[in-house]
């Protein structure tokens, strides 16, 4: 599907919607609709060229907890993106770690379940027609 990547921009920006509601400890500067839409564009810039870096740095810490450590990936992942949304000026980065612990398994679990949800949305493993 080429409109892939509009799909993944829109479920991302809902699944850091829901991690903010969620979360009492995270906040933005503006509740709107365009303050989602930038987090979300920097969430796929952060997720498209610092992951696999990250990823590939911190692959012994992956194996010795079994896979684990990415709990912690995806939650400096997650604060990072806050953070550059801050720099500009589109959030507020108040919260303790935990904060963006939880935050970083909102974002996961409400992206896994959009994905799976949405036919054809381009990822791997889905397909482009609804079983009946």
């Amino acid at each position: 599907m080429k409109n892939s990547w509009i799909v993944r921009f829109a479920v991302n920006a809902v699944a850091l919607y829901a991690a903010i509601a969620l979360v009492p400890g995270l906040t933005v500067g503006n509740e709107n609709v365009v303050t989602y839409l930038w987090l979300a564009l920097f969430f796929g810039i952060v997720n498209a060229f610092i992951r696999p870096v990250l990823k590939l740095l911190t692959c012994p810490f992956y194996l010795l907890t079994l896979g684990l450590f990415s709990l912690i990936v995806n939650t400096a992942l997650f604060w990072l993106t806050l953070r550059i949304g801050a720099a500009f000026d589109v959030t507020n980065v108040v919260g303790t770690f935990w904060d963006y612990f939880l935050g970083a398994i909102v974002v996961s679990l409400v992206t896994i379940v959009l994905h799976t949800v949405i036919p054809g949305n381009g990822r791997p493993g889905s397909s482009a027609k609804m079983p009946m």
